[in-house]
């Protein structure tokens, strides 16, 4: 299809996600974890991100009849995207693609390069995915430069792609439209990922877009349209690829089986532990995908089955097959200085910025009071937070936990610092658990406080949940940097 590499390639967003899990499907759904919601991007974030749609930044573009461009980008919170940005004559139903882009934006799997976003301005549609920094598998199968890709890696990436399309299925999205080498992207961890780009319709019309009927499906030659078995024949040209390290048009490779010369499709340059079994395997199942009836094909569930017990080496990370001596680090995340010092658990400069910042976020909280709370309450609950916060400033962190306590045990005001600041007394006194509660609690009376999360993220981190803690960091940031754009 005439694509272009780069040292990039789609889709990369930290995922803090095991390197090696070969389940089915209904395990595949924690994808979620570290990703953002799906949401609409304007055009000036995503022109932003990108340098402007600056033609350095691009990572895949194909020929003048093809609808689109992709481009990597790094968002406002050091977060890399990758952006498809279709001409001007595709989608020209706005509500279509919003709606289409919506329903894929709801799939989250470890097997997907998960899409995380979309923009509708004027002429403009794009889509931003998660951003994957190892290339596509046309790079490492086609255009090796130190070594082939190894017999293992090659099972692996066929029983992930058959989960990738299993999970899609299960989400009712069967179809995917020109599944290819150029559609399977390695993530940080070096695992293989189905792009989630040809899980939208790609053309205005809904058909599939395709410049090669050599390798395309019968029924498509006669209706023009992909049905889920389409999806499965376009899946047995992919192990003829894994199979060969080779672009083998199926008809070719079928007559090389007919004729019992299917080791004459085997890649030459293969290495490493090899079976003969394990080929032949792969070539029955090549063979029964790319049956010329659609209703001979196997569904994508029997090819998990068929692929799981094939698996070599499960036990070794992806990018050690893959042949690189370590995975790629998560780009860092551009803190607030609050941010950092919650991650770094450095409790002192945690202190100094409540401090210096007050109760300015406690603004536009409710505190109805009765004339009769004013006259009896009120002024008994005012003088604790009084005490408690000057307890705070002289680092009398006990006092402080105790005059907060009254405070909101009183029951008669609601503050989110005061309860931000008895959580950094329990942190400070090496009480976790209380801190924790505490933070939430913030959150529940101020859902779009960053402060909370940070101070989540800093009790998640002394309670040993790093995980959860980087997730909570990324809520915060992600609502730090929408803040500053409102």
């Amino acid at each position: 299809m005439g694509a272009r590499c780069s040292k990039f390639s789609l889709c990369f967003w930290p995922s803090h996600l095991k390197s090696n899990r070969f389940n089915d499907c209904s395990d595949l759904e924690d994808g979620s974890n570290g990703l953002p919601a799906f949401r609409e991007f304007s055009l000036s974030e995503l022109r932003t991100a990108s340098s402007g749609f600056d033609r350095d930044n691009i990572v895949s573009e194909h020929g003048e009849k093809a609808p689109n461009v992709v481009y990597r980008g790094r968002l406002q919170d050091g977060c890399w995207i990758a952006v498809k940005r279709f001409n001007k004559s595709a989608w020209p139903d706005t509500r279509q693609f919003l709606e289409e882009a919506r329903a894929v934006g709801q799939l989250r799997s470890e097997r997907l390069a998960n899409l995380i976003g979309c923009c509708c301005e004027g002429e403009e549609r794009l889509l931003v995915a998660e951003f994957m920094p190892y290339e596509t598998l046309s790079k490492h199968l086609f255009h090796w430069e130190n070594q082939p890709l190894k017999w293992a890696m090659r099972l692996r990436v066929a029983l992930h792609l058959a989960q990738a399309l299993e999970y899609c299925s299960s989400k009712g999205r069967a179809l995917y439209h020109d599944l290819n080498a150029y559609r399977i992207l390695f993530d940080q961890d070096g695992n293989p990922r189905l792009s989630c780009f040809g899980l939208m319709k790609n053309s205005r019309d809904g058909k599939s877009y395709s410049t090669n009927l050599a390798f395309t499906p019968p029924e498509y030659l006669r209706t023009g349209r992909v049905i889920p078995e389409s999806v499965v024949y376009s899946f047995g040209t992919l192990l003829l690829d894994l199979l060969s390290g080779k672009h083998i048009p199926p008809s070719h490779a079928l007559d090389l089986i007919r004729g019992k010369n299917f080791l004459m499709l085997m890649d030459s340059c293969l290495e490493g532990p090899f079976s003969n079994e394990d080929g032949t395997d792969l070539v029955r199942l090549a063979s029964r995908c790319l049956q010329y009836e659609a209703r001979e094909r196997p569904n994508v569930k029997s090819l998990v089955t068929a692929l799981f017990p094939l698996q070599k080496e499960t036990e070794v990370p992806s990018y050690v097959l893959m042949g690189f001596t370590e995975r790629i680090p998560c780009p860092k995340q551009t803190l607030t200085p609050l941010g950092d010092a919650c991650s770094r658990l450095d409790l002192t400069a945690t202190h100094e910025i409540l401090e210096k910042v007050g109760y300015k976020d406690d603004e536009g909280i409710a505190n109805e009071l009765s004339f009769q709370m004013w006259t009896d309450q009120i002024q008994e609950t005012l003088n604790a937070k009084k005490r408690g916060d000057a307890a705070f400033r002289a680092k009398d962190f006990a006092t402080a936990i105790d005059c907060y306590t009254q405070f909101i045990d009183g029951g008669t005001m609601v503050s989110p610092t005061v309860f931000a600041r008895r959580c950094l007394c329990y942190l400070i006194s090496n009480m976790p658990q209380e801190a924790l509660g505490d933070a939430m609690q913030a959150q529940v009376i101020s859902p779009a406080w960053p402060t909370a999360f940070y101070l989540q993220a800093a009790a998640l981190f002394s309670l040993g949940m790093s995980n959860d803690a980087n997730g909570t960091l990324k809520d915060g940031t992600s609502l730090e940097a929408k803040r500053r754009r409102n």
